[in-house]
C-alpha cells in the first residue's frame, strides 16, 4: 500500500497540476460536502478537454469492468479473463489502451476481496491514470445498494436494503445509512455508488426490482430517495438514482429480455416521476437509464437508454436535469435486443447519455463511437459537453485534488464499531410483523426454548455470514434459546420435509424462512407439514414480503426484506421479544385467491 504522503507528492500532484495548469494542489478530504465547481474550475476542465485526442475523449465516456484484485498484478486466471474479454492484462493496461474514464467493481471480477485490497486496487488505478499523457482521475464505481445487492461485504458495514428502510419509514435512517455507506466506499477509493434505487415497485411480480425498491407509494419512495441521495453525497460519493424513467411496473427482467412499461404519461407523472424529481431536488450527481420500452413517451419502442424523447425530452428538458446520465450495463439483453453492440453506444450518446457502462466488447463499442465522431454522426461539441459533465462530477467528488486513499483511512472509517451499531439500530426499526394470531410471538425462552430453524438458504449477499438458517439459529442462541439450523432449500423435497418434521418433534417451536413463495412452490408443503405438528410455527419472508398470501394457515408471519446478517439478526430480536416490531409494509400484499383485493394494505404492521 502506498503511503498517503507518497501518493500526494507524486501522481496526485500530477493529476491536479495537469487539470489546473499549475503546481500541486493541496489534498482535500475524501468525504463530506464539497462546493460546486466555480467558473475557474470549469475553465480548467475545458482546457483539459481541449488537450485530449478524439481517442482519449471517447475513452473517457466508458465505465468498464476489469478482472483482478490488483491494478498491475492480478492472478493468472484474471489476466486470462481480461485478455479474452478486453484484450488487456490488467486495469493499468485498460487505462493505457482505452483511456477509460470509469471502472466498475464486481465481486465476481475479484475486485472486492476486502477493504485494504480494494483501497490498494483503487490507488493502483489512479496511479495508472495519472501516468497517462493527459492524466484524468478515474471515477471508480460499484453497485452497493445494500440489502440483496452489495459488492463490498464484511468487514465493511452492511445496512438494510431499500424495502427494509421503506418499512422503517425514517428518512433520517435512510440518510444515515447512505452517509455511512458513502464514507466507507470513499475510504476504499470508490467515489460513485449506483444507488439508490428510485423505482416504485407497484408490481408484486417484478422479477428484477422487488425489495431493491423502497416501496409502492411514490411519495414515500421519493422521501427515502431524497434522504439517501443526500446521505451518500454527504459521505463523499456520487449517488446514482436508477432506473430512469422507472422500472417498478414490469414482469420482465431487463437482464434477459426487453420489458415494456405501459403507463400513460399521466400515470408516469403520478407513479414513477416523484422519486426522480426528489433525487434531482437533492442535487444528485448521476442518474442511470433503464433498458425498458415506454410507448407513452417514445412510439419507436426503443429502450429508454437509446431514446432521445425520454433522456433528452423527459429527463433533461422536462425535469431540468443537467447532471451525468449513465446507462445501465450495456451487456444486458434488454438493450442489445434491437440493435447490435456497435450501434448501441452511439445511439445512447445521441439520446442524451454521458457515460457508457460495461459494454460486452469494449473494442467494438469504443471503435463505433470513434467512427461516429469522425463521420459527423456525433458532434465534437456535444461530446465535449458530455465530457465536461463527467469531469465536473469528478471535480465535485474531489478527485482532481486527491484521488487516493490509504490503509489508515480504511482503518479509521470502514466497519467501525459505531457504524456497525448504527446498522443494527436501523435494522431494529425495519422488521414487520404481518400476522400474530393467538399471540404466537414473541417466543418464550421458558415455553419454546428449543427452536428449530428451517427453510431456504439462498447464497448470502457479498461478505455476509450466511447461510440464513445458520445466521438465524446463531442469533437465537445468543438471545438465550437453543436453536438448530436445518436447511430445506428453495424447493424442499418430500424427504427434506419429512426430516424437518421429524426434527421438530424434539423441539418446542420452529422458524421457517421462506423466499418468494408461489402457488406451486414446495415451500408451501413444508409450511403445511410443520403446521400439522401443532407446534408453534413462525414464518419469516426473507425476500419479497408477499409470501404470506400463499400461506393461509400460518398464525405468526414476519418480513425481513432480505437475508443479510444485519436484517436476520434484527428479525431474531423481534422473534425473541427483545425488540418490538415497528416496521410497516411499504407495499400492499394482495390476496392469492382474489388478486385485485389487498390482504394487507401499505402501512400494515403489528406490534407487541
Amino acid at each position: 500500500m502506498h503511503s498517503r504522503r507518497t501518493v500526494l507528492t507524486t501522481a496526485a500532484g500530477a493529476v491536479a497540476a495537469c487539470a489546473a495548469g499549475a503546481g500541486p494542489a493541496v489534498a482535500a478530504p475524501v468525504t463530506g460536502r464539497r462546493p460546486a465547481p466555480d467558473a475557474a474550475a470549469r475553465d480548467r476542465l475545458r482546457r483539459l478537454i481541449a488537450r485530449m485526442t478524439p481517442q482519449e475523449k471517447v475513452g473517457q465516456l466508458f465505465v468498464m469492468r476489469v478482472y483482478g484484485e490488483s491494478a498491475t498484478d492480478p492472478a493468472p486466471a484474471d489476466v486470462a479473463a481480461n485478455q479474452k474479454e478486453i484484450g488487456v492484462a490488467n486495469a493499468a493496461e485498460l487505462i493505457a489502451k482505452y483511456h477509460v474514464g470509469g471502472i466498475i467493481y464486481f465481486g465476481w471480477a475479484h475486485n472486492t476481496r476486502e477493504p485494504h485490497q480494494i483501497a490498494e486496487l483503487s490507488n493502483g488505478i489512479q496511479k495508472a491514470a495519472a501516468a497517462q499523457r493527459v492524466p484524468v482521475p478515474v471515477l471508480i464505481s460499484t453497485d452497493q445498494e445494500h440489502g440483496i445487492v452489495a459488492r463490498v461485504g464484511a468487514p465493511a458495514t452492511l445496512f438494510p436494503g431499500a424495502m427494509a428502510l421503506g418499512a422503517g419509514g425514517s428518512r433520517d435512517d435512510a440518510r444515515t445509512a447512505g452517509r455511512i455507506a458513502g464514507q466507507e466506499l470513499a475510504a476504499m477509493g470508490i467515489r460513485q455508488d449506483y444507488a439508490p434505487d428510485a423505482d416504485v415497485n407497484v408490481n408484486p411480480a417484478n422479477p428484477v426490482i422487488g425489495v431493491r425498491s423502497f416501496g409502492a407509494d411514490p411519495q414515500a419512495v421519493a422521501r427515502m430517495v431524497g434522504g439517501q441521495v443526500r446521505g451518500y453525497q454527504d459521505g463523499g460519493v456520487a449517488a446514482c438514482a436508477k432506473h430512469f424513467p422507472g422500472h417498478g411496473d414490469t414482469d420482465t427482467d431487463s437482464h434477459v429480455g426487453l420489458p415494456y412499461i405501459h403507463h400513460t404519461a399521466e400515470e408516469w407523472e403520478r407513479l414513477d416521476a416523484p422519486p426522480f424529481k426528489a433525487a434531482i431536488a437533492a442535487g444528485i450527481d448521476s442518474i442511470m437509464t433503464a433498458h425498458i420500452v415506454v410507448p407513452a413517451f417514445d412510439a419507436s419502442e426503443d429502450p429508454a437508454t437509446l431514446s432521445r424523447p425520454i433522456l433528452t425530452g423527459l429527463l433533461r428538458e422536462r425535469l431540468g436535469y443537467d447532471g451525468v446520465v449513465v446507462t445501465d450495463s450495456l451487456g444486458m439483453e434488454g438493450v442489445r435486443k434491437k440493435y447490435g453492440d456497435a450501434r448501441v453506444p452511439v445511439l445512447a450518446l445521441k439520446a442524451g447519455v454521458d457515460q457508457l457502462l460495461n459494454p460486452p466488447d469494449l473494442s467494438v463499442a469504443h471503435g463505433a463511437v470513434l467512427t461516429a465522431l469522425r463521420d459527423g454522426e456525433l458532434s465534437e461539441h456535444d461530446l465535449d459537453a458530455k465530457l465536461l459533465r463527467i469531469l465536473l462530477l469528478k471535480e465535485r467528488r474531489g478527485l482532481f485534488d486527491d484521488p487516493y486513499t490509504s490503509r489508515g483511512e480504511v482503518d479509521r472509517v470502514v466497519g467501525t464499531r459505531g457504524h456497525l451499531a448504527a446498522a443494527d439500530r436501523i435494522a431494529d426499526r425495519t422488521t414487520t410483523l404481518l400476522r400474530n394470531d393467538a399471540g404466537v410471538l414473541p417466543l418464550s425462552r421458558r415455553r419454546e426454548r428449543r427452536v428449530l430453524v428451517v427453510g431456504v438458504d439462498p447464497a448470502a449477499p457479498s461478505g455476509t455470514g450466511g447461510p440464513p438458517t445458520t445466521v438465524l439459529a446463531r442469533a437465537l442462541d445468543e438471545l438465550g434459546f437453543t436453536a438448530t439450523a436445518q436447511s430445506t432449500g428453495m424447493s424442499p423435497t418430500s424427504a427434506q420435509i419429512d426430516a424437518a418434521v421429524a426434527a421438530l418433534g424434539e423441539r418446542d417451536a420452529v422458524v421457517v424462512a421462506t423466499y418468494n413463495v408461489t402457488a406451486g412452490s414446495s415451500q408451501r408443503k413444508l409450511v403445511e407439514a410443520l403446521l400439522a405438528t401443532g407446534k408453534p410455527v413462525v414464518q419469516l419472508a426473507v425476500r419479497n414480503p408477499y409470501d404470506i398470501a400463499q400461506l393461509a394457515g400460518v398464525k405468526a408471519a414476519l418480513a425481513s426484506y432480505s437475508w443479510t446478517d444485519v436484517e436476520l439478526r434484527a428479525a431474531a430480536r423481534v422473534i425473541a421479544g427483545r425488540r418490538d416490531p415497528v416496521g410497516r409494509l411499504p407495499v400492499a400484499i394482495m390476496r392469492a385467491d382474489v388478486p385485485d383485493k389487498a390482504l394487507y394494505q401499505i402501512g400494515h404492521g403489528l406490534s407487541y
